[in-house]
């Protein structure tokens, strides 16, 4: 499993603009549930989805305006 977080800049408090919101509903409509967070999102995928989501964040964000995306990605351990 990879944990994928994503900040989409510009950003704005509490306001976030249709370049985080139509990212989310991308990456949602791969079937992947979002955890919508005040800084910045992530989601818990399987290998499988990696190109997709990680492909769906940065085409998406820049298709509705970001002018920058910062994404960090990991490999969960599994539990012992």
């Amino acid at each position: 499993m990879l944990l994928i977080e994503f900040t989409i800049e510009p950003f704005v408090e509490g306001q976030p603009g249709p370049h985080v919101l139509a990212t989310v509903a991308a990456v949602e409509a791969i079937g992947v549930p979002v955890e919508f967070g005040p800084f910045g999102s992530s989601c818990t995928i399987g290998e499988d989805l990696a190109a997709s989501v990680t492909g769906a964040i940065v085409a998406t964000a820049y298709a509705n305006g970001a002018t920058h995306v910062i994404m960090h990605t990991e490999r969960l351990r599994d539990a012992p």
